[in-house]
């Protein structure tokens, strides 16, 4: 097996260079010519001879897959940054080093380039020899682009040998606290290509462009030697579709290395996150006699960023809001190594969310990032490393030009970062700009600086209060994720807020995905270091959690204003246009009406009556406006309209859905014999078609259940239930009294009922058999079942509560190892909480049953937890189907409690079966209890009786 492995491995190879040597013929003498040594991503990577110095399968020489990180290979030793936080060179740490060797050949036909050899990234310290020579000094640093000169070093048309030492920790302090004791794993490796890059003698090293939004084009030019012949620039524009739209020839000064371009393109087509649009640059260094030197090209935009001071950014001068997250370069698998489609994949999913911005945290991304969010359209914030730690002057001066020099040219780059929380150095500050001449704004996440006031973290009132400040409020990371806490918990109310105020302009969310990675040292589980990298919005393999689709929703460019429609609708939406480019009418809707099937159908779906599409109205960005969608009147048989918008691209930027007021799903009993009745002192057992319910005479709850001559085990109930925060007093605030308090803020008290039950009565009432359960001193009043004669049951409950509660309802008693499936029509198909009631929608959903442990497991939607609008629910056992019919408005089905994970630091919630519920429970993130998320994240003040009606079916 081993040996077809290789050779697969070896005819890869084989192709790789047959490809590149057909790229080279394709190619002219005068462009720069790559030969990758390595793969170029993950997907394609090649084999090298390797050696690893300490951990597993060290002190051999063996085989590596390049670019990779050598633990996801099977070397080394994984290890997680924080564990060693605030230690430069801490005793215990894994700091093995890695020894790579490769052979590889150089066409003849280079010999008189210029070749340098190109390493796009290295964790960390690095020391290269070609043909056993040194190539130059160790390169520090494990983000970014580093290259050597090898020209004189290189055997052209024979084979060279390339050895590469990387150490996995750096003997510099400050890479050290700056990259490496940071909250996200530490890996080791050649974890990006590794390239030949050649070039013609006299070549462009480098162009730094600047295209404004009134179609100004300049360029500086630094050639690789300074020149004492007469040479110039010839540069030439085109447009997406390759048609030249300007050019201009720009010479060079004797003995000059370096010479500007100026130009105008009349009314350029602009770059936005929603108008990516990319224009090409053609470079030709040609000399006194017209021949062209050296050709190369550069993708860029035409748009102009503007900082306003107390007032907000501006985009080709309109105020942008920004709607981002946080995103590091990852996957189980392989690491920090990825490949082209995955950093596509990643743009794609940040756009699905309908944000328009992105920090890479805390490192610069792969060179394929950048490319993705110029084409797709993402702001990017661009960050120099730095954690809470930050590089020394020498290292970080030198890695600043690293930096911005690679990605200077992309639209998409609107910020550079200098670190994060504190982990800047202000002697960088001033680096930046050195190398871009468009002189981005320069951020320190966390801080005060540039005119951006970017705190972490602070709670809703906390964030008033920033906004008052002259600075423009921008959070690098707020509302930090943790399980099923944070990102959509709480964002409706920080959004409303944020998106209103004059001086902000948005923020980012922390953090895109799991940091989840596979431990092939560990049976391939995978390890989110307990609760340090489970804090993303998907899954380790980008697995939806329904926060992905709140932010979705509240999100959207294009918002619904409707929040109800009844049977008199007609057919006029109203909107909100919060595009800051795109007019509505570039958009289009589609309507549908659409009837349900009834609880008791059990292969019904939803029937699509009648349904329509509508171009969007001429509604300008951040205007109003109504959408007429001429779709006939509701009829009685229309349960429900749909309403789906669609971008320009084709994509779908959310799905509105309501229930038609007026409508209920009422399941209508059949006639026939009134159910007959027996007593003992204990119980009243009630027949009926092939059903019977037996109900105690000591505490008036539904006791047993056997449909079919089978028990189904539904009892216990109705009970009622009420919990609130354990850390908060009876008045709502935080209980400074209680010296426990701290250590309760994560879990739930309940109320004690102190009902005393008085009496169970039985009487017929028509071809129904009622019989009341009476309760008196305490929260529940009553429970009166009606036994139909088709053998449903119809519940009508009655309690009260009044005071500061979290979660209150009534509950039934239901083992959970019995449950398998549940299919209902309401909110879905995720599970909400009090302050997450965004992202699902009205329809019939259905899933089986599971039970996945935050940061552990990564399956969705949950089974287990509160839906909202819920007309009807059918949860199949092993012993039948238990079937609930809701005509209460306004409650919520909990099935179960919501797990969180094994260290409990989000909720834990008290045992509630399944219940029906008039409040539920807010969510915490990682940083916030629920009372400082929000308005919709506080306790419910209740006062009052509460009823509710049930209708169930037992098969």
């Amino acid at each position: 097996m081993k040996h077809t492995i290789l050779n697969l491995r070896k005819a890869v190879v084989f192709l790789s260079l047959f490809l590149t040597s057909f790229l080279y013929a394709q190619k002219t003498d005068k462009e720069t010519l790559i030969q990758y040594l390595s793969g170029k991503g993950a997907d394609d990577a090649v084999a090298w001879d390797f050696y690893c110095t300490d951990g597993r399968n060290s002190g051999k020489w063996s085989k590596i897959m390049v670019p990779s990180c050598w633990e996801t290979q099977g070397f080394g030793q994984f290890q997680y940054g924080i564990t060693f936080y605030g230690k430069p060179f801490p005793d215990g740490i894994a700091k093995e080093q890695g020894q790579y060797k490769h052979e590889f050949e150089v066409p003849a036909s280079w010999r008189g380039k210029s070749v340098r050899l190109v390493f796009e990234a290295s964790m960390t310290d690095t020391e290269v020899k070609v043909n056993g020579r040194k190539a130059g000094e160790k390169h520090q640093g494990a983000f970014y682009r580093f290259s050597y000169d090898v020209t004189d070093m290189l055997k052209y048309g024979k084979k060279n040998l390339l050895e590469v030492t990387v150490k996995k920790e750096s003997e510099n302090a400050g890479v050290n606290l700056a990259e490496r004791r940071a909250d996200y794993w530490n890996f080791g490796g050649i974890f990006r290509p590794v390239f030949l890059e050649a070039k013609p003698a006299m070549n462009i090293k480098r162009i730094a462009l600047d295209a404004k939004a009134d179609g100004s084009f300049k360029a500086s030019c630094y050639l690789g030697n300074a020149t004492s012949d007469k040479l110039s620039l010839k540069t030439v524009i085109l447009d997406a579709a390759g048609k030249k739209v300007k050019e201009t020839v720009s010479p060079v000064k004797d003995g000059g290395d370096w010479t500007t371009v100026s130009l105008n393109v009349a009314s350029p087509k602009l770059w936005s996150a929603e108008t990516p649009n990319l224009y090409k640059a053609q470079f030709s260094l040609v000399d006194k006699d017209g021949v062209i030197l050296h050709q190369t090209e550069e993708k860029f935009g035409f748009r102009t960023i503007e900082v306003r001071e107390s007032d907000g950014l501006y985009i080709n001068g309109v105020r942008v809001n920004i709607r981002g997250v946080n995103r590091h370069s990852f996957r189980p698998e392989t690491g920090r190594t990825l490949d082209r489609a995955k950093n596509y994949e990643d743009v794609r999913l940040i756009k699905e969310m309908n944000m328009n911005a992105v920090r890479l945290s805390h490192y610069p991304a792969d060179p394929d990032f950048y490319e993705a969010c110029d084409e797709l359209g993402l702001y990017v914030m661009s960050e120099l490393g730095g954690w809470h730690g930050h590089y020394e002057t020498p290292e970080g001066v030198k890695l600043a030009e690293e930096m911005v020099t690679r990605d200077v040219n992309h639209p998409s780059v609107i910020w550079w970062s200098n670190g994060n929380e504190k982990g800047w150095n202000t002697e960088l500050d001033g680096e930046f700009h050195k190398w871009d001449p468009q002189l981005r704004p320069v951020i320190h996440p966390q801080g005060n600086f540039s005119g951006f006031e970017t705190m972490h973290y602070r709670s809703y009132g906390e964030s008033q209060e920033y906004m008052r400040l002259p600075q423009i409020f921008m959070p690098t990371e707020f509302l930090h994720g943790l399980y099923d806490g944070g990102h959509g918990a709480g964002l409706y109310d920080y959004w409303e807020m944020m998106r209103k105020h004059p001086r902000c302009i948005g923020g980012f969310l922390w953090v895109l995905a799991d940091e989840g990675v596979k431990r092939v040292d560990e049976d391939g589980r995978i390890d989110n270091q307990g609760n340090f990298g489970a804090d993303g919005i998907v899954g380790p393999h980008h697995e939806k959690e329904g926060s992905f689709f709140t932010i979705k929703q509240i999100w959207c460019p294009v918002q619904v204003m409707n929040t109800s429609l009844d049977k008199n609708f007609d057919g006029v939406f109203q909107l909100e246009n919060r595009y800051d480019f795109t007019n509505i009418n570039e958009c289009k809707f589609v309507w549908k009406q659409v009837a349900f099937p009834s609880a008791l159908d059990d292969k019904g779906t939803t029937v699509v009556l009648k349904q329509g599409e509508v171009k969007g109205t001429d509604i300008a960005p951040h205007a109003a406006g109504v959408l007429k969608t001429n779709m006939p009147s509701l009829t009685d048989k229309v349960d429900a309209v749909f309403l789906t918008a669609i971008d320009k691209n084709g994509k779908e930027l959310w799905r509105w859905s309501w229930k038609v007021e007026g409508k209920t799903q009422k399941e209508e009993a059949k006639s026939g014999k009134i159910a007959s009745y027996k007593e003992t002192d204990n119980a009243v057992t009630a027949t009926v078609a092939d059903k019977s319910y037996t109900f105690s005479k000591k505490d008036g709850q539904l006791k047993e259940v056997i449909s079919n001559g089978k028990k189904i085990s539904f009892a216990n109930g109705p009970r009622f239930i009420g919990a609130r925060r354990a850390d908060r007093s009876l008045d709502q605030f935080y209980n400074h009294d209680d010296p426990n308090a701290k250590s309760l803020d994560r879990t739930y008290k309940e109320f004690n009922d102190a009902a005393v039950f008085e009496k169970l009565t039985v009487k017929e009432q028509g071809n129904d058999l009622v019989i009341t359960a009476s309760y008196k001193l305490g929260n529940m009043e009553t429970a009166q079942w009606t036994v139909r004669p088709d053998g449903s049951l119809v519940l009508n409950y009655t309690y009260n509560f009044n005071g500061v509660v979290d979660l209150m309802g009534v509950r039934f008693d239901y083992p959970e190892d019995q449950m398998q499936s549940k299919r209902w029509l309401g909110n879905g198909p995720y599970r909400v909480w009090q302050n997450r009631l965004h992202g699902t929608t009205y329809d019939v959903w259905e899933n089986k049953y599971n039970d996945p442990i935050p940061g552990e497991s990564f399956t969705y939607p949950e089974f287990k937890g509160y839906f909202a609008n819920c007309s009807w629910m059918n949860l199949t056992t092993t012993e039948g189907v238990i079937s609930i019919t809701n005509e209460t408005p306004n409650v919520y089905l909990g099935v179960y409690q919501p797990r969180d994970g094994r260290d409990a630091l989000l909720y834990t919630l008290p045992q509630s079966g399944i219940s029906v519920l008039d409040v539920i429970p807010a969510v915490r993130n990682k940083v916030n209890a629920t009372d400082l998320i929000g308005p919709s994240s506080q306790p419910k003040w209740v006062s009052g009786q509460k009823t509710g009606k049930l209708i169930f079916n037992f098969k």
